[in-house]
């Protein structure tokens, strides 16, 4: 059984400022194919807010919360923090580990589902930037995907009765739920289970919600328009919607853990102006954030990796990820033969 001596959290990072929104989101971009003119209208969404991506201060409450709870409950490691795209960057996280003696950490990615983007591409970014900080580097082992663990399932469920509770009496009962994830090129959700472990997630969320009826949406899509994404988005989906006669729904972003900045602008803003001209009452769940459910969760997630005989809890019928990636699991390249990029 492998001995852990540091916790390190795993994220994809945002400006701080208007002047870092330009540099960040290059590197987001970087070796893709996509149109700059499309980089520029998503440049265009921060400055809704000011140049400044919330998920940097959501990441640090998240990391305060955790800190709190493994130093209650144990086990008692230091929590380190990297990201993909912006500062605090991986290559530096992991250069001050290696400063303070850390030699084999566990990693919480911050995201519930397997894909290249949200699983492996973080394994290449972590294996990329051990080689920056050279052979002091520390081992690294991600935590296990969760999303049907019952400590992200509870909140959202918790967070989609309390926007239910938002809607008038009159709308509540007949209110559908439009959950959202970030879409991906079909290419690449062609080589792993993003779209079956969504499904289960939904299920499971609308079944304790009182089996209401639910759909799916995507949202955040920045592929060129010849590439084929997952769909629908969810603006074409609140339009859907309405055409069948609905006047109210909850949409709750399944696919994200906090309530970043493509929640709130491609929600809170781009899905809330359909609703607003079709006259059709939405309210948004909040994500799971810092839920406690949801921080105990990953404290259960490190004791997991941490015990001979683990309990592995999971909801719904995929069963629990695995601990280790199989090799070639949600393999992708956006110029192989799979991809039309």
């Amino acid at each position: 059984m492998p001995t852990y001596d540091a916790l390190l959290i795993v994220s994809f990072g945002g400006p701080e400022g208007p002047e870092e929104v330009l540099p960040f989101l290059e590197n987001v971009l970087r070796g893709k194919n996509v149109p700059r003119e499309r980089m520029l209208a998503v440049a265009e969404h921060y400055q809704h807010f000011g140049g400044v991506s919330p998920i940097n201060e959501q990441n640090r409450s998240l990391i305060r919360s955790l800190v709190a709870e493994l130093n209650a409950h144990g086990p008692a490691l230091p929590v380190y923090w990297g990201n993909r795209n912006w500062h605090p960057l991986l290559p530096d996280a992991l250069g001050q580990m290696a400063e303070d003696g850390i030699r084999h950490a566990l990693a919480l990615v911050t995201s519930a589902y397997s894909s290249y983007s949200g699983c492996r591409q973080y394994l290449e970014d972590i294996e990329r930037a051990r080689a920056e900080v050279g052979p002091a580097a520390p081992q690294i082992d991600k935590l296990r995907a969760f999303f049907n663990h019952p400590g992200f399932i509870e909140p959202v469920i918790e967070r989609t009765r309390a926007a239910l509770e938002q809607l008038a009496p009159t709308l509540r009962e007949s209110a559908e739920l439009v959950f959202t994830a970030h879409s991906i090129p079909r290419a690449m959700a062609a080589t792993c289970r993003y779209e079956a472990q969504l499904r289960e997630a939904c299920g499971l969320v609308s079944q304790a919600a009182g089996n209401r009826r639910w759909r799916l949406a995507y949202q955040s899509r920045s592929g060129p328009p010849s590439q084929p994404w997952l769909e629908p988005d969810i603006c074409d989906s609140l339009r859907d919607l309405h055409a069948a006669g609905a006047t109210s729904a909850i949409v709750v972003p399944i696919g994200f853990i906090s309530d970043h900045l493509e929640v709130l602008y491609d929600l809170d803003i781009a899905a809330q102006a359909v609703a607003d001209e079709l006259g059709l009452s939405i309210v948004r769940a909040a994500t799971v954030g810092n839920h406690p459910r949801f921080v105990t969760m990953i404290r259960e997630l490190i004791e997991e990796r941490m015990t001979d005989s683990p309990q592995r809890p999971s909801l719904g019928t995929l069963g629990p990820s695995a601990d280790l990636c199989p090799a070639g699991c949600c393999a992708y390249r956006p110029g192989d033969p799979r991809s039309p990029a």
